[in-house]
């Protein structure tokens, strides 16, 4: 069974998403913990890469950053070796395939399990090549988590209906950041969801302000949120991790 489930079963949940290592990983650790104490449900945990497609300039800042400070996939499995200490909600990370390849997939997956990690999301990996991780996540009981967008149209029943963990329905098109306002039609996307899926689904990519995650929640199980995390953390440094918890806080208040 899918340790996912546990963050939509009190509620909406509110999922936060972070780039370890940015401004360093000792400030990822103090500002998660925040991110828990505040009343996250599941945080999502950005391995930084060199190439990150899906992601707007403040993520694709942040990811440079991390690199460029040392940041490597050794040293966030340590992280979370870390944080697994205490913290007991679901965590995911949010990385490219070629992150995986570089590692090799069955050392990468083994190791998530080994360190608590619940699932992945790999914004590169088309749904037809799913198979590439798919029975490796399997073996070792990491959920290998779909992603819709608006240009899914008539794949989205069939990717329900092989969801696991929980589906990720992009907002937007293009890549992530933060918009003034969400316009695309997402409840017809949702009532298909529902209708092939008992999974639950979380709505991501462009969510910033409590009305936006209030609107958003009314349609899903849940409201993703990155890039309003990472303009924190960009202004405050390694003072961020209270500025970063009263905004969880704020969204969590929203949506409940």
């Amino acid at each position: 069974m899918s340790k996912i489930i546990n963050a939509f079963t009190n509620g909406k949940a509110f999922i936060p998403f972070i780039t370890c290592g940015y401004p360093d990983l000792q400030t990822t650790e103090k500002t998660v913990r925040e991110m828990v104490k505040n009343g996250a449900s599941l945080i999502e945990l950005g391995i930084p890469f060199s190439d990150p497609t899906a992601e707007g300039v403040v993520i694709q800042e942040a990811n440079l950053k991390a690199l460029q400070g040392g940041v490597t996939t050794e040293k966030v499995f340590d992280l979370v070796k870390n944080l697994r200490r205490d913290i007991k909600i679901p965590l995911i990370f949010m990385t490219y395939a070629n992150v995986i390849f570089g590692y090799g997939a069955e050392k990468f997956i083994s190791t998530c399990a080994e360190i608590g990690i619940d699932g992945i999301i790999l914004p590169d990996l088309p749904f037809e090549e799913k198979e590439e991780f798919l029975p490796i996540c399997r073996k070792y009981g990491v959920d290998l988590i779909s992603m819709i967008a608006p240009t899914s149209e008539n794949r989205i029943a069939k990717i329900s209906r092989d969801a696991e963990g929980f589906l990720y329905i992009v907002s937007s098109l293009g890549v992530t950041g933060v918009r003034s306002e969400i316009k695309t039609d997402l409840a017809p996307m949702i009532k298909i969801v529902r209708d092939n899926t008992k999974v639950p689904c979380a709505i991501g990519f462009g969510i910033s302000t409590p009305k936006q995650a209030f609107e958003m929640s009314q349609l899903a199980d849940g409201v993703i949120v990155g890039s309003a995390i990472i303009k924190i953390l960009a202004k405050y440094g390694k003072d961020s991790a209270p500025y970063v918890g009263e905004y969880v806080k704020e969204m969590v208040q929203a949506i409940s």
